[in-house]
């Protein structure tokens, strides 16, 4: 896995931070993987299978 420095606004912060406090994810890192997963899964892999 690489590493890659991002900026999120405070908002943002703060609902992966209750995520994380209400046990969803273990920590920040794995629910921004999950996000990015879903999304790359939603416009990338879904498109290739239709089109």
């Amino acid at each position: 896995m690489k590493m890659i420095t991002l900026y999120l606004p405070e908002p943002y912060i703060e609902a992966l931070n209750q995520l994380v406090n209400e046990k969803f994810y273990p920590n920040r890192a794995e629910a921004i993987r999950v996000a990015i997963r879903d999304l790359i899964n939603d416009e990338v892999w879904q498109r290739k299978r239709v089109g």
